[in-house]
């Protein structure tokens, strides 16, 4: 018990601080994330502070941060768009569709998680991680240019002249201290030390810059001060519980919930690797839906695992469930007691910030590999990279996965082989080696001659596998083809599995299945626990 309490409590001091660093890189992001839905500010920061809080206790994964993103952020625009059209002006009807949405988006994501979905993303290829991996950095580093522009009294615009040139010099001290305050020390948090040393530079020399006050007025929110989120009686009233309103939330619910499992359960893998450790995908799925259940109920826009904030977690030592815990609740604390304090913190500390998790999450090595794998897997990994960059993460892993799925099935497709010889009897044997699928029956049929053949022909599939309903499909019009030339047609070393498969389709296979086989390499591959039992009793 002794030793259990010593390995969670050995990385507080870490989880602590690496939690306030990451909580105040997600001000910005979750305020910058509620204006591209279209809804008040404070909706994405309840958002942040309730899913990050609730998957930090409850998710498979430690370390890991979750709150509003982009990803999902780009599809609410649609659906509180389209929502308010609904209701009367000001009604602001697409606030209580999102929070519907939201609800149901989080009931999709437990069913994931109950039917054990999750396991699914062990089928994410390398190459489409990667991919992922690059193209998320670039988005990263593309969302935070628009950090260099300033509002004019009428519109957005590009900084210019002093100006800009403070607001890099900042970003290039952020990132300095970041780089060199581990070559000397290793102790202190570099990310938390740089935001609070350019704060101070700002504050006490009064520059005038881009803080996080301003960047919340220029958007048009009233500001970060915020009182305990509530629960959300208007629900009921003004969303009917009808087939009308599934109808119209039930698209949006299930793309949100697709998008926000991929991107956490992908953030996931990426920790795993990072921390050398594993997570629970199922926990996290239910996590995450539980998460946005409770978030919808008490008015916050939903969300999901945050590769970004998570980076800065890891990097910055955060391990357990407490550094999560301790960005949502000092989140918390940020809007009910430490608004304008942190309202004064420069925009361009928390780009610093940014800009060296993009360094860190790109895959540089990526650029060394491409000249050493398969010319597959490079238009694969550059392809998910732009669709991430294009339309978002879930069309990119998707695409990914089926491109990489479309590849194995092509290679596995030319493997069949087939080695013909003729015994003393006149018998002609077919040996098939390969993975007989969809994908190789062409193939496969055009191994054989059936009109010139002999009278008897038997087909050995010691070294093949039947895989699917074309395969028999195969099989089936080749027995067929020999009966209707009247030639006799024998299946012989199938495996029991292949033979199921086979009686259940037809009651034909029984006549022409050979069931008494006298022949080791049979056995062998039938049994292969017995083979390498033997194995090492002989070498013993």
């Amino acid at each position: 018990m002794t030793e259990f309490i010593r390995k969670q409590t050995s990385n507080v001091k870490n989880d602590i601080l690496s939690g306030l660093t990451v909580a105040l890189a997600l001000v910005p992001e979750a305020v910058a994330f509620a204006f591209v839905a279209g809804v008040d500010p404070l909706v994405g920061l309840y958002a942040a502070f309730m899913v990050g809080f609730i998957t930090s206790v409850f998710g498979g994964r430690p370390g890991m941060i979750s709150g509003a993103t982009g990803a999902l952020a780009v599809v609410m625009v649609a659906l509180v768009a389209e929502g308010n059209a609904m209701g009367a002006e000001g009604e602001n009807l697409g606030l209580y569709y999102l929070f519907a949405t939201v609800i149901l988006m989080g009931v999709i994501q437990m069913l994931a998680g109950f039917f054990k979905l999750g396991k699914f993303v062990r089928l994410i290829p390398h190459p489409v991680m990667m991919g992922f991996v690059n193209g998320l950095a670039i988005v990263i580093f593309l969302s935070q240019l628009k950090m260099f522009m300033t509002f004019n009294g009428e519109e957005l615009v590009w900084m210019h002249g002093k100006q800009l040139w403070i607001m890099i010099g900042l970003v290039v001290l952020t990132m300095g201290i970041m780089f060199g305050l581990p070559k000397i020390t290793k102790k202190l948090p570099e990310a938390l030390l740089a935001i609070i040393v350019v704060s101070a530079i700002v504050i006490f020399g009064k520059l005038d810059v881009a803080t996080v006050g301003s960047f919340i007025r220029d958007g048009g929110g009233a500001g970060l001060k915020g009182g305990l989120p509530h629960f959300q009686w208007d629900i009921f009233e003004k969303v009917p519980f009808n087939y009308q309103t599934i109808k119209f939330i039930f698209p949006y619910a299930l793309i949100l919930a697709a998008i926000g499992l991929i991107e956490s359960l992908m953030t996931l893998n990426l920790v795993d690797e990072l921390t050398e450790t594993r997570g629970d995908t199922n926990r996290e799925c239910l996590a995450q839906g539980g998460a946005n259940i409770v978030t919808g109920f008490f008015g916050g826009m939903g969300g999901c695992a945050m590769i970004g904030q998570s980076l800065i977690n890891i990097k910055g030592g955060g391990r357990g469930r407490l550094s999560g815990i301790v960005a949502s609740l000092a989140l918390l604390a940020f809007i009910l007691f430490a608004s304008g304090l942190i309202e004064q913190v420069p925009v361009a500390a928390l780009v610093g910030v940014m800009f060296m998790v993009v360094i860190g999450t790109f895959a540089w090595s990526s650029f060394r590999i491409l000249n050493k794998i398969p010319l597959s897997d490079v238009i694969v990994l550059v392809s998910v990279s732009a669709l991430t960059i294009i339309f978002d993460l879930a069309i990119a892993v998707i695409a990914g996965v089926i491109m990489s799925a479309l590849v194995f099935s092509w290679e596995n497709a030319k493997r069949i082989r087939a080695r013909k010889r003729m015994r003393e009897d006149g018998t002609k044997v077919y040996e098939i080696w390969g993975p007989l699928f969809f994908g190789s029956i062409i193939a496969f049929n055009d191994k054989f001659d059936v009109k010139n053949d002999p009278e008897n022909v038997e087909v050995d599939f010691v070294e093949s596998r039947i895989s699917d309903h074309s395969a028999i499909e195969a099989i089936y019009n080749l027995v067929n083809k020999y009966e209707a030339e009247g030639k006799s047609i024998k299946l012989k070393h199938l495996s029991e599995d292949c033979k199921v498969l086979l009686y259940k389709s037809s009651p034909k296979f029984k006549e022409v299945v050979v069931e008494d086989i006298d022949d080791p390499r049979y056995h062998l591959a039938e049994n292969p626990e017995a083979f390498t039992k033997g194995l090492s009793e002989y070498k013993l």
